[in-house]
Formats: C-alpha cells, sequence, structure tokens
C-alpha cells in the first residue's frame, strides 16, 4: 500500500509539494553549477549532497525528516538572497528561482507537519 494513498488531502499535497521542491532544489543546484552559469570551480555541486540525504525520510513520509528538512533549507535560502543581491546574469535569476523554490519546501513542510499532527489527535480523540 502507498504510504500516501492513506492521508487526508492537505497532507498528501503537502507531502507532494515538498518532495517535488527539493527535487527542483537538487536539479537547479545540478544544472547551476555544471551548466547554467558555472563559476567556474565546479566544486560547488557538492553543495547539493545534503539535500540528496532528506530525498529517502520525505518519500518514507518520516515525520521528523519534515522537521529538520524545514530547517536545513534556510541554508539554501541564505544562498539565493546572497546570491540573487550580490551576482550578475543568470545567476540572479537562477538565485531567485532557489529562493522561491526554498519558500515552497519550508512551507510544504510545516504545513505537512501541522496537519499530521492535528489529524492525529482527531484520531486520538
Amino acid at each position: 500500500m502507498n504510504p500516501s494513498s492513506a492521508l487526508p488531502a492537505p497532507v498528501a499535497w503537502s507531502r507532494a509539494i515538498a518532495v517535488a521542491s527539493l527535487l527542483a532544489l537538487i536539479v537547479l543546484g545540478l544544472a547551476w553549477e555544471l551548466w547554467l552559469a558555472p563559476t567556474g570551480n565546479r566544486t560547488l555541486v557538492l553543495k547539493v549532497l545534503p539535500l540528496a540525504v532528506p530525498l529517502a525520510g520525505l518519500l518514507k513520509n518520516r515525520m521528523y525528516t519534515y522537521r529538520w528538512v524545514s530547517l536545513l533549507v534556510w541554508v539554501y535560502f541564505t544562498e539565493g538572497v546572497v546570491r540573487a543581491t550580490s551576482d550578475h546574469g543568470a545567476s540572479v535569476a537562477l538565485a531567485s528561482i532557489e529562493v522561491v523554490l526554498c519558500v515552497a519546501l519550508f512551507a510544504a513542510c510545516a504545513t505537512h507537519v501541522r496537519w499530521r499532527l492535528r489529524n492525529a489527535k482527531g484520531a486520538a480523540t
């Protein structure tokens, strides 16, 4: 049985948005540093590795993963804001996309945790 099939619709939607935005951040980070606007030092692509770690936890719908990803994402948000305001050219647009994806990921994780806790309390009473 699919773990998301038993979830109420808002919880399933927040899970889908969280997974999609995390995958988009990974793809954006790889494309940015390798092809779209490389800084000349391709080792910066390693910044994407921490984003790959929580992917399995989100896919397995682990509450703890949603909680710590909502904290991890602020590192990438900060990078996006700094690069959007200090870089030039294509990096500004890519950094702006990174900021939007980070906000979406944070909102989805926070909403997912809140709705799951609310549903657990409702089921317990």
